[in-house]
């Protein structure tokens, strides 16, 4: 059995998925890009900040489960640009534990959704 997440504390989906799907105690949240919820503007205005921006909803979607950035397993980054990395290395890191962080992949990629810079989504296990 599955269960759908919705927060309206994060961006709503513009195509035909959902923000998060539980099934057996694991949570799947779509990839999030910097959409403030509140404006439904993007926060493009440094690479810093449109990355906060991202933790941000994923947190949301996250706690509209009942979880948080403990229960992540596995995070999926995706960035326009490599030369990126380092600075949003440095911001992930506020999010993550670095001795419990979770598995993860960084990779750049042609184009992302609204021409972002960054997406990332992430898996989380029900404790």
């Amino acid at each position: 059995m599955k269960a759908i997440i919705q927060s309206n504390q994060a961006p709503a989906p513009v195509g035909p998925y959902n923000q998060a799907v539980e099934a057996n105690g694991m949570l799947f949240v779509s990839g999030q890009v910097a959409i403030d919820p509140a404006t439904g503007e993007l926060v493009q205005d440094s690479i810093e900040a449109e990355t906060h921006r991202v933790m941000h909803n994923l947190r949301n979607v996250l706690q509209a489960a009942g979880l948080d950035f403990s229960h992540v397993v596995k995070a999926s980054v995706f960035v326009k640009d490599m030369h990126l990395y380092s600075r949003i290395n440095t911001v992930y890191a506020e999010y993550f534990d670095e001795a419990t962080a979770p598995a993860r992949e960084l990779v750049e990629v042609t184009n992302l959704p609204k021409f972002v810079n960054i997406e990332i989504s992430v898996i989380a296990v029900r404790p």
